[in-house]
């Protein structure tokens, strides 16, 4: 399995067959291997993938990475069975892709603040007349229907904090790669804001 962490860069479009194909442009790497996981060990196989730059890092996190130096993001990937053969230190670069592949990628979608439920679960609303003044866009009952003032069953679909979820997006083809910028083309949109982080797997 191929992996790299990349930053979302904006959305465009190109030419590929006489056809115009949205893309999403991904800056992908370097990325720094700072730990790999054994089954046998930490019960679980992964690698852990440091992306970015800065300055300062707390004493925990720099006594981490005390061999590689601060790094703004670390992320890991999980593996069924055994983790593939890295070590500590090892480079990961976008070379490893290739036009063509197939891709998973996750990340953060945008924050919509506070939604009620017409937005943030499609309900209908009500109608705009019949008595039903100024209460278009509201959810109407949610108690129980057995006891008057009984409890709210839990998941109930209600007004609330809408986005900032992890939010993966399968099945999307490498149109392009720009080796020299670190740009990978994906067909399609990326979940999150520009400059936002996202994990790049193939499947």
């Amino acid at each position: 399995m191929k992996f790299i962490l990349a930053k979302k860069v904006h959305m465009t479009q190109i030419w590929k067959d006489e056809k115009i194909v949205p893309v999403t442009i991904l800056e992908a790497g370097p990325c720094v291997v700072t730990q790999v996981k054994q089954k046998e060990k930490d019960g679980y196989a992964a690698v852990q993938v440091g992306f970015g730059k800065r300055h300062h890092v707390a004493k925990p996190q720099a006594g981490h990475l005390k061999n590689i130096g601060p790094v703004r993001f670390l992320r890991e990937f999980r593996f069924d069975k055994e983790a593939p053969t890295l070590v500590v230190g090892d480079q990961l670069t976008i070379a490893q892709f290739a036009q063509g592949d197939i891709v998973r990628v996750t990340g953060t979608s945008k924050g919509k603040g506070f939604a009620g439920v017409v937005k943030r679960h499609h309900f209908a609303g009500h109608p705009h007349t019949h008595g039903h003044k100024d209460q278009e866009r509201m959810p109407g009952s949610i108690g129980s229907r057995r006891v008057r003032g009984g409890p709210i069953e839990k998941g109930k679909r209600m007004a609330g904090h809408m986005g900032v979820d992890r939010v993966t997006v399968k099945n999307l083809p490498v149109i392009k790669i720009d080796a020299e910028k670190r740009y990978l083309y994906v067909k399609g949109a990326v979940p999150g804001a520009r400059n936002g982080l996202v994990m790049v797997t193939t499947l």
